[in-house]
């Protein structure tokens, strides 16, 4: 589970920016939203920010999706960039290094890890275990020179001068040392633990306008668990659906988009000469079973996912998003949730989520939902409620609702938002 995230000079964050998923003492709703890991920190499993538009909300849920993408993403060319945004309203900040420094558990274990990178290179990157109240340093990575050198701690990971070598060789200055670690078959203890952690436990973020339908149609095909879960996450929804149907078939591919697909730089070599050798690739073709009662009696008709609405779609693909971070225990972002979808059903979705007590699954979004701070201490604990503000410097400010005073004897915290008690509102002129 992660604990915080703090980074600065990323897209519209200048200055050093936290935000943390760490419970406080407040005891609202623990058996549902609370996980406590072995050495008591307190972990939150869910939690919101609102601000207004182009304040960078969806900038905060970026900066968890660029270290997922950045830590398992290979090039073949040094020179290619690391595709880093830095802060680029201000003369300095576009030549300086961007800073992330993440906490989180792995099996009970705390882990940090660090990054400095710019748009060309890593400048460092490091490693730490919290086996006590100190860090302990598994491995460190400094450019030098144009080139990336490799440090390990010895008395946590063993590696030999041949491996280490290799490491080195592999460790471009572009890539993280995850990914490098990809393509070298050298056992690292620890580091191989937090490798895998990060590799299945960090989903992508899911964007207003990410084609979630066709992800869940293939999610879907082969796990029946997953199909119970959407039917019955659609009956309580009251959508009239109760059978889901699937069947594969081929399509061939032609020549153009062969090519293209021969010329990707992000497929596999492997996965190419496969679809080569085939010459096709599997598609699915997904039914909807509507119950209508029309006065005679209950008749059932299939439907397809053209013939769904907008929300149906939509939801079919979140639900199952979010299903896969409950089965296993991941994190997982959406920017603006509520996209096509009604207030009501958008806090059905977070509470059916919470209602998995057993999962230490985490989902962070951003909404501009009005109704859930109406629901702070029935669905929603007021330490998961955060907000982003712009400054006049093109800054964005990030806080969280229980730094201010006084919140607990606020009658209705969503019209003290209204009335502007914690800024992130649209700044309306006339």
């Amino acid at each position: 589970m992660i604990q915080e995230l703090r980074f600065k000079n990323f897209l519209s964050f200048r200055e050093e920016s936290t935000f943390s998923f760490e419970a406080d003492k407040s005891t609202e709703m623990e058996d549902v939203q609370v996980v406590t890991m072995p050495d008591g920190v307190r972990l939150l499993k869910f939690a919101m920010v609102y601000g207004a538009n182009a304040s960078g909300k969806s900038n905060l849920l970026e900066a968890f999706d660029f270290l997922r993408h950045f830590w398992f993403y290979r090039t073949k060319d040094s020179d290619e960039g690391t595709n880093v945004s830095p802060f680029l309203l201000d003369k300095e900040t576009p030549s300086q290094p961007s800073i992330f420094d993440i906490k989180f558990y792995v099996d009970g274990s705390k882990y940090w890890y660090h990054l400095e990178v710019d748009k060309n290179a890593v400048l460092e990157e490091r490693l730490y275990l919290y086996k006590s109240v100190q860090p302990t340093l598994l491995f460190k990575r400094e450019l030098e020179n144009g080139i990336s050198k490799l440090s390990f701690n010895p008395a946590v990971v063993k590696v030999s001068s041949v491996g280490q070598e290799k490491l080195e060789v592999e460790c471009l200055k572009n890539i993280s040392f995850f990914a490098a670690k990809g393509n070298a078959n050298i056992a690292l203890g620890e580091i191989d633990k937090v490798r895998e952690w990060i590799k299945g436990k960090i989903l992508p973020e899911i964007l207003p306008e990410t084609h979630m339908f066709e992800y869940a149609e293939r999610k879907l095909f082969d796990n029946d668990k997953l199909k119970l879960h959407i039917l019955d996450f659609m009956h309580k929804a009251d959508f009239n659906i109760t059978d889901i149907r699937s069947e594969k078939s081929k399509q061939q591919i032609s020549a153009g988009v062969m090519k293209i697909i021969m010329e990707s730089s992000t497929l596999p070599d492997s996965e190419k000469e496969k679809i080569k050798q085939d010459g096709s690739f599997d598609t699915i073709k997904t039914t909807f079973i509507h119950k209508v009662n029309n006065g005679r009696c209950d008749e059932f008709y299939p439907l397809s996912p053209e013939q769904q609405s907008v929300g149906t779609r939509r939801l079919f693909g979140v639900e199952s998003a979010i299903y896969d971070a409950i089965s296993n225990s991941s994190f997982l972002t959406i920017d603006e949730l509520e996209s096509s979808l009604h207030p009501d059903l958008m806090e059905f979705v977070i509470e059916k989520f919470l209602q998995h007590k057993e999962s230490h699954s985490q989902l962070l979004i951003s909404t501009h939902c009005l109704d859930l701070l109406g629901l702070i201490g029935d669905l929603v604990r007021k330490d998961s409620v955060w907000f982003t503000e712009k400054e006049d410097s093109g800054n964005t400010d990030l806080y969280s609702l229980i730094e201010f005073s006084g919140i607990n004897r606020m009658a209705s915290i969503l019209k003290a938002y209204k009335n502007g008690k914690f800024g992130a509102l649209p700044r309306l002129k006339e």
